[in-house]
């Protein structure tokens, strides 16, 4: 790829993980956003941010005296040190009221600039509110919210002055940019149907969670009664995300090329899509993450000595347990197997999986042959989520010598845990993880991968040589019991054994994980990629 090929692009998204304490992130697709406004910035590659000003961001989720998650959220104001007053302010329209948005710019993580809109201004008066709380509320306040994020975010980017070649929507929370990009080009002069035309070949998307639930569509009753119209017509709208709207839909016929964010998460999108007319090609561009955020540089400068990898192994390892002895106050053993699963608890994730026949490695905790970390939040609303995770903190309480659950799971906890596991455990039920990026991060620190071949993992897999696969990509009736049984069949009879049993072949196998993955899971590769396939003008 040519670097001199400057495509000015504004990056929409709900959530950007920049920092641990810059709370305005829940996850796996904030952590993308900063990972690729670290790597532009890198690059030099002229991306603009745009996102919301989370006022009390997203759960500090926390576990109660019986074992159960419960939901704190962090002081008012916190999130305001991390930011700077641009100056500026742009109004939008919501429930027939104009709201003021202030645009706050955050640069201060290595990163290209990201603008942020904030409703919390005093003169909002019972609309401040909107810039709260991350992915809470009602159809209603979410659609306010996308309100903001979309339709604020085009002017606040008018206001600055900032150009834009291509406007990339990192998710459906973003389509309502789409709407007043239209809304420009109808006061132009254009009908509905040129102004759509035109704007197409300026927009791309990318879809991620094949979950129904992470695809958001709302009552078009509610998108009118909200403002989100933006002074188009019901059938206007209707033909851009159908009735009930769904933003997914949206992002794909606003779009001229959308993608999805692993090979086979690819294929799954263009089946899942494939009956809705007039969307854009789906492509498929597996995610990368930012080494310098999430690699232990040295691992890479010592990359050909397996000794001094196994050294550098052995470091990180001792600060993940020292910080679980000081979180927890639990001592886990140095020289024991340290297994980790760290992600959203989700039930499609099925984080408490290895333990639904507790009996077949019941013997391995008692011994404290094998030991588990985990880390995760639930939605807030997701009490099948918090049921798992209760679950999983029954079982630490049981077995305190050999398993251990860090609660508020952050950017700090995912650092620490993706450097200091021994293998990193994910068990998604297939085709349903996007991607997976927490995987990537664990590879490139020599943490050894045992997962479904489910996203990335499905492309890089070399079983026994750079990490573990089991389940061999079944999908269909059954899919739990068997992929149960291939969990503890390779568990049983092939980590286990070569963890205490074959040292060195351990050491190659981490010095292949990260040969393997240091390049072509970075966010560079990813970045790239982008300017080939999604940025062309």
């Amino acid at each position: 790829m040519n670097l001199d090929n400057k495509v000015k692009v504004a990056y929409f998204c709900m959530e950007f993980g920049l920092h641990e304490e810059f709370r305005i992130y829940s996850g796996g697709l904030g952590v993308l956003a900063g990972d690729t406004m670290k790597t532009a910035r890198d690059l030099e590659l002229p991306v603009t941010g745009i996102g919301i000003m989370w006022n009390k961001g997203y759960t500090r989720q926390l576990i109660d005296d019986y074992g159960r998650p419960y939901d704190n959220y962090a002081p008012e104001g916190q999130n305001y040190k991390h930011v700077s007053d641009t100056g500026i302010t742009v109004t939008v329209r919501v429930k027939e009221q104009d709201v003021k948005c202030r645009v706050w710019k955050a640069d201060k993580f290595n990163n290209r600039p990201i603008y942020l809109l904030d409703t919390n201004l005093e003169e909002n008066q019972d609309m401040k509110w909107i810039t709260d709380r991350l992915y809470m509320g009602s159809s209603e306040e979410r659609i306010a919210q996308e309100i903001v994020l979309g339709i604020g975010g085009v002017r606040a980017l008018r206001k600055l002055g900032i150009e834009v070649d291509i406007y990339h929507f990192n998710e459906g929370h973003a389509a309502l940019a789409g709407t007043e990009l239209i809304r420009e080009l109808i006061n132009q002069g254009y009908d509905f149907q040129e102004a759509w035309q035109r704007l197409r070949k300026k927009i791309v998307f990318t879809t991620h969670t094949p979950v129904e639930e992470g695809n958001e569509s709302h009552p078009v009753e509610n998108l009118k009664e909200v403002g989100a119209f933006n002074g188009l017509t019901q059938e206007e709208m209707e033909q851009i995300g159908g009735n009930p709207f769904n933003m997914t839909v949206a992002g794909l016929r606003l779009a001229s090329r959308a993608n999805g964010v692993a090979r086979l998460h690819g294929i799954t999108a263009r089946d899942m899509w494939k009956h809705i007319d007039n969307r854009a090609p789906i492509l498929s561009i597996t995610n990368g993450v930012h080494h310098h955020s999430w690699v232990d540089d040295r691992m890479l400068e010592v990359l050909f000595n397996k000794n001094k990898i196994a050294k550098l192994h052995k470091e990180n390892k001792q600060n993940l347990l020292d910080f679980i002895n000081n979180e927890n106050d639990q001592q886990l053993n140095q020289d024991r197997l340290l297994i980790g699963f760290a992600r959203r608890a989700a039930s499609y994730k099925r984080p408490d999986m290895v333990f639904w026949q507790l009996d077949r490695i019941k013997h391995l905790l008692e011994e404290q042959k094998v030991q588990f970390v985990f880390s995760g939040k639930a939605h807030p609303e997701d009490n099948v989520g918090k049921d798992i995770i209760a679950h999983i903190v029954s079982i630490s309480r049981k077995y305190p010598q050999s398993v251990a659950f860090l609660e508020d799971y952050n950017i700090k906890i995912g650092r620490l845990m993706t450097r200091g596991c021994d293998v990193w455990l994910n068990n998604p039920r297939r085709p349903l993880e996007a991607s997976g990026t927490s995987g990537m991060k664990a590879a490139m620190n020599g943490v050894l991968n045992f997962s479904t071949l489910d996203g990335w993992w499905s492309e890089n897999c070399q079983h026994g040589i750079n990490g573990w696969q089991f389940g061999n990509g079944y999908v269909g009736e059954g899919q739990d019991e068997h992929d149960l049984h291939a969990l503890y069949e390779v568990l049983l009879n092939e980590v286990v054994p070569t963890y205490y049993e074959d040292r060195q072949r351990w050491l190659m196998m981490m010095q292949y994980s990260i040969k393997t993955t240091k390049d072509r899971f970075s966010a560079r590769r990813m970045l790239k990629n982008y300017y080939e396939m999604l940025y062309q003008i």
